[in-house]
């Protein structure tokens, strides 16, 4: 019973040691963060209850707690002098290197083009003969508008005025295709046998030649072609059952065309306004003020080249009409149709006038066509056409070359022909938003300070062609 009082004294003094080296950590905490203000005192009881259980981790550190309920606020204590160095994580998006994110972005983009277009292409060929025939339709109308205008303007009524033209275009276009035709049949047992005594003579000239020629070689070449024909006899002759179908096609095709050509003509501005209501609101000002742009463009061009391909076939069909070439009419008739496709139509229809010229006249007769040829076809590239075509269908020569070859790829003789039109009529299109964007970021802009309105000069919707 002695020891008891002493046991509960050295206690108490445990105690009061521990509760002072608590009081100098929180003091020694509280100096380290700044000054807060304590934590409020605790009551008698739970200050007992806390120095029973400082008793347990007075050796620990003590880690500060800091929030809102300790009274500590958002405050973080700097780490220890001792902790390590970690450097920070970059942001991934600031560690690509700007021109990647910005190649990154563009290719994405361009990707989504790219299927779009090949979904759009793939849609095209599906229904080639309906697309073949609304742009024959498109070309013919952009033909055959201007006089429907020009009756209009005289009085002549709305339908009257399109029935009498589609009436008109068509009839010629039919006479054209009926005297080729007629010209062909006419003179093909004739030209048969020129052909024949061509040949011969070119292998007359062949073995006097200083290439060096042989009999044998001919012959050799002639057995070729020869056994080349025989083995593809089956491909010939399903050839031939394979055009029935092609001018049931063609026949539905020309259908196709007329009626489109009849509504273009009559009901093409309402077509027009019907198609601008599919656009956005947003862009439907702008669309609607490049369609009748592109449409004068489109107009310009069909026009032009008619003009230009008339002359060319006046010219080079009464060259070769007083060289003695046979069938110079319809040589003619097809410099006129091969005009319609850019650069390589020209070339197509002077090697075959060349080629009727050789082996029907012989070689003087033939350099001479050729020399007519490219006398006309140089006047038509430096005269001609800039003087006729003029600045609403000027296209950079490369952007003609590279697009006829494009489209002859796609889509054949087609594509060819439907090329440099898109290209025009794109160009102007590309030209006239441009301006316009400008213009209507002009008006949204604040005048300057003193200036009104009237101060800005406006833009013309027409700047930006090239």
């Amino acid at each position: 019973m002695s020891r008891v009082p002493g046991w509960l004294g050295r206690l108490g003094e445990e105690l009061s040691r521990m509760g002072e080296r608590l009081d100098e950590r929180r003091a020694e905490a509280e100096r380290e963060d700044g000054g807060h203000d304590p934590a409020p005192d605790i009551a008698p009881h739970a200050h007992d209850a806390a120095r029973a259980s400082a008793h347990m981790t007075a050796e620990a550190p003590r880690v500060p707690v800091t929030g809102p309920e300790h009274g500590g606020g958002d405050h973080v204590p700097p780490p220890p002098a001792y902790a390590p160095a970690i450097a920070a994580r970059p942001d991934p998006v600031a560690a690509v290197p700007w021109g990647m994110r910005v190649a990154a972005e563009a290719g994405w983009r361009l990707l989504v083009l790219a299927g779009a277009l090949w979904v759009l292409m793939k849609v095209i060929s599906a229904v080639q003969l309906v697309v073949y025939a609304f742009v024959a339709a498109m070309l013919i109308t952009a033909l055959l508008q201007p006089t429907v205008a020009r009756l209009r303007r005289h009085g002549v009524p709305r339908g009257l005025a399109t029935a009498l033209t589609a009436i008109l275009g068509f009839v010629i276009m039919g006479l054209v295709g009926w005297f080729v035709v007629w010209q062909v049949q006419e003179n093909i047992d004739n030209l048969s046998d020129q052909i024949q005594d061509g040949i011969d003579e070119l292998r007359r000239w062949l073995l006097n030649s200083p290439f060096h020629v042989t009999e044998s070689q001919i012959n050799d070449i002639a057995k070729s072609l020869r056994d080349a024909v025989g083995a593809n006899t089956d491909q010939i002759t399903s050839a031939g059952l394979e055009g029935v179908t092609v001018i049931v096609e063609a026949l539905t095709g020309i259908l196709l065309t007329v009626f489109s050509t009849l509504f273009l003509l009559y009901d093409g501005r309402r077509i027009w306004e019907w198609t601008t209501r599919l656009v956005p609101a947003q862009a439907r000002p702008g669309i609607a003020g490049a369609g009748p742009r592109a449409w004068r463009t489109l107009t310009a061009y069909v026009r032009g080249t008619v003009i230009v391909a008339l002359i060319d076939a006046i010219f080079i069909g009464l060259g070769i009409f007083f060289l003695g070439v046979p069938m110079a009419v319809p040589l003619a008739v097809f410099i006129f149709l091969f005009a319609f496709i850019p650069l390589v139509g020209a070339v197509i229809s002077g090697a075959l006038a060349v080629v009727v010229a050789l082996v029907t006249q012989g070689v003087f007769t033939a350099v001479m066509t050729l020399a007519v040829v490219l006398a006309v076809q140089q006047i038509e590239g430096h005269i001609l056409q800039p003087f006729i075509l003029g600045r609403a269908v000027r296209v950079h020569p490369l952007a003609v070359v590279l697009s006829v070859a494009a489209g002859g790829l796609v889509n054949g003789i087609g594509g060819a022909v439907v090329a440099v039109p898109l290209v025009a009529v794109t160009n102007t299109v590309v030209g006239y938003l441009r301006a316009h964007s400008r213009e209507a970021a002009l008006r949204q802009a604040p005048a300057p300070h003193g200036a009104s309105a009237i101060d800005v000069a406006p833009v013309d919707p027409t700047a930006g062609k090239t």
